[in-house]
């Protein structure tokens, strides 16, 4: 029911795009005026539930508990951010998450001990929306979802694909399920409290400043760490187009002159 419900949340933001009264100024955010209804409407919900649940969670659970579950699912998106690497052609990024998989599972008792980072195995973090990224499917507009927040049009697809195709998904018991989505979202809000609260406080616009952290951020995701510069692009006034390196419409010819080499995972 869930992946129908977020499905058809972004059918009906992909409609929405096409309505030039809910255009706001910014051109990476047409939507602004519906976004800004949501996100008002994700700050209630997170304000009366989300919130005060993860912070019980962080006062009764102690702080290797909580790390314990943290590691659990993190080695959970380490098996999908292997498929993606595969997906997006890179095979030494894919090749650790799987050496990260084997490690954590097995000798980390399911991944509640992250051995493959104390064995200075990085982790490489790939979603779908990065792999569709990766071949030229364009981010469309800025949108925030009910309850799952900041996105665009495209990685709010591969967000529905990331959890249908969730490990946690396969679980048949419906309420073992339940509660291991439930566990991951509180622990997910509890590791972002202070962030979250920081952002409310130091920003004039906290709306503001999440769309366009967010969106830099994707940006740094999708090039993995390199993002072109500005002056990179025949309209610096327009937002970056958000492809994947080497697609045709997504960076020039010749790399910045200022661009640091590529991180390597």
């Amino acid at each position: 029911m869930l992946h129908w419900r977020l499905l058809c949340t972004v059918v009906a933001l992909l409609l929405l795009q096409g309505c030039a009264s809910l255009r706001g100024p910014d051109p990476s955010d047409p939507l602004e005026p519906v976004n800004r209804k949501v996100t008002a409407f994700n700050d209630l919900a997170d304000d009366l539930v989300l919130r005060p649940v993860a912070v019980i969670y962080g006062e009764v659970l102690p702080t290797i508990v909580r790390k314990g579950i943290s590691n659990f699912f993190s080695n959970q998106s380490d098996v999908m951010s292997f498929f993606n690497s595969l997906a997006q052609l890179k095979l030494e990024a894919a090749s650790r998450n799987a050496m990260r998989v084997a490690i954590n599972t097995t000798v980390g008792l399911g991944g509640v001990i992250d051995w493959a980072t104390e064995l200075r195995i990085d982790k490489h973090k790939e979603d779908f929306g990065q792999t569709m990224a990766f071949w030229g499917v364009s981010s469309g507009p800025y949108v925030v979802l009910p309850f799952f927040g900041p996105s665009t049009v495209r990685d709010s697809v591969g967000l529905w694909v990331d959890t249908k195709t969730d490990v946690n998904q396969q679980v048949s018991d419906i309420g073992a399920r339940n509660t291991l989505t439930v566990l991951r979202l509180t622990d997910k809000r509890e590791r972002y409290l202070s962030l979250s609260d920081a952002v409310k406080q130091a920003s004039l616009d906290p709306y503001t400043f999440t769309r366009d952290a967010y969106l830099q951020k994707r940006l740094n995701d999708i090039y993995d760490g390199n993002p072109p510069m500005l002056d990179d692009f025949d309209d610096p006034e327009q937002p970056a187009p958000m492809l994947a390196p080497n697609r045709p419409s997504a960076s020039p010819a010749v790399p910045a002159k200022s661009a640091v080499p590529e991180a390597k995972p």
